[in-house]
């Protein structure tokens, strides 16, 4: 008997031991430990007195784009590499990253909770009715809703572009991003309405840097080089349009006093005049 029971126990454990090995599977040709263990590198500290010109600029990155095609895939987690907005809702629900409502603008004052960031991305919980196999009744149930990432087709961001004396350049600093969702939008009559966009939430920059930085971006010509979230927006990887300047109407948006091409015109003409500003700081 004490046979059998060591020889059942020695079994047990090898089927443990063949579990363990199974879940530690590992696809890649190496243990990767740098990017999952990356810092951001902080920024040059700036005095009030190196400023010697600053604005601040609102921009819109159309996912869509070939070149903002990496934030926008993958559409589900694959390997180790998630979509930028799949990763910042990620990082509000497991790191502790706070999400600010849009309702005061990019103010970043009102923090959101949980349940209204998955509101505000479309994780809306349904009541539907299904047939009870035992009794042939049909009962009511609620069905959570998943988040529609794949929804978010823009983000905007808040930039502050500075001239900095100590340093003799222009330079940039991003205060925050927020995803812009576009969905149907369903009618009085539950038939589909119209297409509308909404901004679903902010999130100030420089707390999501350590998030960003631990998480790479798909490199098309080499796997082994691949570069993060943080690179991308550091290094001015991205597409992008000026959407708004800050102005003495409170700030309005260039679609607000313009349209069509010439809305895209005032968009060129306030990037130019941000050049001619840092090249007529060079001229003696």
């Amino acid at each position: 008997m004490k046979r059998f029971i060591l020889i059942l126990l020695v079994l047990v454990g090898m089927g443990a031991a063949d579990i363990a090995v199974a879940q530690q599977v590992n696809t890649e040709l190496y243990t990767k430990d740098h990017v999952p263990n990356r810092k951001p590198i902080p920024y040059a500290h700036i005095r009030e007195s190196d400023v010697l010109w600053a604005k601040k600029i609102w921009r819109v990155i159309d996912l869509r784009e070939k070149i903002n095609l990496p934030m926008y895939y993958p559409t589900t987690q694959m390997d180790d590499r998630m979509s930028l907005v799949d990763l910042l809702v990620y990082g509000i629900q497991y790191e502790g990253l706070t999400a600010y409502s849009t309702k005061t603008d990019d103010e970043f004052q009102v923090p959101m909770t949980l349940d209204q960031v998955l509101r505000e991305m479309g994780a809306t919980s349904d009541t539907t009715e299904i047939r009870n196999p035992d009794t042939g009744l049909y009962e009511k149930k609620i069905v959570e809703g998943e988040v529609r990432s794949t929804e978010v087709k823009q983000i905007m961001l808040k930039e502050i572009w500075f001239f900095d004396r100590n340093y003799s350049r222009m330079d940039v600093r991003i205060v925050g991003m927020c995803p812009i969702r576009e969905f149907v939008k369903e009618g009085d009559d539950g038939q589909e309405g119209q297409v509308v966009q909404s901004q679903a939430f902010w999130i100030y920059f420089p707390e999501a840097r350590g998030l960003l930085a631990r998480h790479e971006v798909f490199n098309p010509r080499n796997d082994a080089q691949r570069r993060t979230f943080d690179d991308i927006f550091i290094k001015r990887y991205f597409g992008s349009y000026i959407y708004r300047e800050s102005n003495v109407y409170n700030n309005r948006r260039i679609e607000d006093y313009t349209a069509g091409m010439e809305a895209m015109m005032e968009s060129e003409r306030i990037k130019n005049s941000m050049f001619n500003m840092e090249h007529d700081m060079w001229e003696f």
